[in-house]
């Protein structure tokens, strides 16, 4: 019986990272791999590039991709189907409310109740949606390159 990669499944969630290609994103996509000698399965991480002419992802969002009926290049196998988390804005599935740290936000606004709220506390009701600073301290919309060598100049845009 031969285990299924990866590559053949239809649909998968990964996590984006940096990207050169135009009309294309580079995914992280975590597969677990069988060690026949302890009978364990580890994680291992797999890139995938997939097609997302409209640019929906941006880096650190949770993505849902599709493969494609035939490849379009060597490369692009897949296409971006749905945004499922933006990064920073994470959703338990099972109840649908928001996580932060791993507690659930209505928790956190019950503990702030019964013991008040900290000076200068984060209030996640009242913050403004991801992308507000873009230009100005967010520059994941910029076009990365690969930085080959240590110029002594500091680049933000380079990988």
């Amino acid at each position: 019986m031969a285990l299924q990669t990866t590559t053949k499944a239809s649909l998968l969630l990964g996590r984006c990272v940096p990207c050169l290609k135009q009309n294309a994103s580079k995914f992280k996509v975590k597969k677990l791999e069988l060690d026949t000698n302890l009978l364990m399965y580890f994680g291992k991480e797999e890139y995938i590039y997939a097609f997302d002419p409209q640019k929906l992802c941006k880096t650190g969002d949770i993505v849902l991709i599709e493969e494609l009926p035939k490849k379009m290049t060597r490369l692009i196998t897949h296409a971006v189907k749905k945004v499922v988390y933006p990064l920073g804005d994470i959703t338990d599935p099972m109840s649908g409310k928001k996580v932060v740290a791993g507690k659930y936000r209505d928790y956190i606004e019950a503990v702030n109740k019964v013991y008040g709220e900290k000076r200068g506390a984060f209030k996640y009701d009242e913050a403004p949606p991801r992308g507000w600073q873009e230009g100005k301290r967010d520059f994941t919309h910029r076009e990365t390159y690969i930085k080959y060598h240590e110029s002594g100049e500091e680049d933000p845009y380079a990988v």
